[in-house]
C-alpha cells in the first residue's frame, strides 16, 4: 500500500497533468484525465458536466470564447484523496461565452478547483471562480 508520501506525489502529478492538460488547448486531453463516471460542477455553468464527453464539452466551450487561456497554479493543498488548487487564469475574450459576444478584451480570473482524484483519474470536481470580476473586466458590470 503506498505511504502518505507516494499519495502526495501522484495527485500533485495529476493535478498539474489536469493543468497542462487545460494550457495545452486540447480538450480530448482534458477529458482523457477523467474517470467514465466524472462530474464536475462549474459556477460558471446552468447544468454540471458528466463523464469525459462533459469535459470535453466545457473545455471546448471555454476555448472557443478565450482560445489563449493560460491557467497558473498559484497554491495547492492535498489532502485525502482531495486536491485544492487556487488558480489564476489569463486570456483574450475572442468568442461567446454565456451568450456573451465577444469583446477582445483581455482577462485575468482567479478561481479554485476542489478535485477528487480516485484510481489515478478525476472523480469529481468543483469549480468556483470570479465570474462577476470576468463580467467586470469584459465591460459588462461596472467597478465597484
Amino acid at each position: 500500500m503506498p505511504d502518505q508520501d507516494d499519495r502526495h506525489e501522484t495527485l500533485a502529478r495529476l493535478a498539474a497533468q489536469l493543468t497542462d492538460a487545460w494550457n495545452s488547448h486540447d480538450p480530448q486531453r482534458v477529458a482523457a484525465l477523467c474517470a467514465a463516471d466524472y462530474e464536475g460542477e462549474n459556477i460558471g455553468e446552468a447544468a454540471p458536466h458528466r463523464g469525459p464527453e462533459g469535459m470535453a464539452a466545457s473545455v471546448a466551450a471555454y476555448l472557443a470564447a478565450f482560445p489563449d487561456i493560460h491557467f497558473t497554479v498559484e497554491d495547492a493543498v492535498i489532502q485525502g484523496e482531495r486536491v485544492v488548487q487556487v488558480w489564476r487564469a489569463h486570456a483574450t475574450h475572442s468568442g461567446p461565452l454565456m451568450n456573451i459576444p465577444s469583446t477582445g478584451r483581455r482577462i485575468t480570473v482567479r478561481g479554485a478547483s476542489l478535485l477528487t482524484f480516485r484510481t489515478g483519474k478525476l472523480l469529481r470536481a468543483t469549480y468556483i471562480w470570479d465570474v462577476a470580476g470576468l463580467l467586470r473586466e469584459i465591460g459588462l458590470l461596472p467597478e465597484l
